[in-house]
């Protein structure tokens, strides 16, 4: 899927977690994308900028209100988000084990197979995990709350991989002990 037709709007900024440089893109709907470890010169700018079109007072607010809950969550000063998400930049099925996993509370985990279960697709966790693979949103929709049947951390597709999984699980207070939570 995609963007939704029409104007999108984004905003980037600069953090002091390993997450780096983080840029959400926003349709009229809600976000629609988030990336992490941004590289100032990755020519998104100029692919943005004829679609931006001027930022209305409206969506410059939720781009900014949404990095200063992403910077608070990463400050460990936020554990919910209060933001608008665009469900259309997904298939049916990924859109099914999004919300499932944007429904995972804050320092909880769940494997690949409670997930499935919980869309009502219980022998799914292979799909569970290409679907949270390709997740637009991370941090926001907390595939790293995701693991392993044996507590494993297993597939991160955000920049610094595994490594940043477990930042995020230790944000959340887990002991995570190489690459599986103690």
């Amino acid at each position: 899927m995609t963007l939704s037709e029409g104007p999108i709007w984004y905003g980037q900024m600069p953090t002091s977690h390993p997450m780096g440089v983080i840029r959400v893109v926003f349709s009229r709907i809600g976000m629609a994308e988030l990336h992490t470890a941004v590289q100032p010169d990755d020519g998104f700018e100029a692919w943005a900028a004829p679609l931006a079109g001027p930022q209305s007072a409206p969506q410059a607010r939720q781009v900014n209100q949404a990095l200063r809950q992403i910077d608070e969550y990463l400050a460990g000063k936020r554990r919910m988000f209060e933001i608008p998400i665009d469900w259309s930049v997904m298939t049916p099925f990924q859109e099914q084990v999004l919300r499932a996993t944007y429904a995972i509370p804050y320092g909880e985990v769940r494997t690949y197979g409670e997930v499935a279960l919980a869309i009502g697709k219980p022998n799914a966790s292979r799909a569970v995990g290409g679907a949270l693979g390709r997740n637009p949103m991370g941090i926001v929709i907390p595939c790293h709350r995701v693991v392993n049947h044996n507590r494993d951390l297993h597939g991160f597709s955000a920049p610094g991989g595994l490594d940043s999984k477990a930042w995020l699980l230790r944000l959340e207070g887990h002991t995570v002990v190489g690459q599986r939570l103690a």
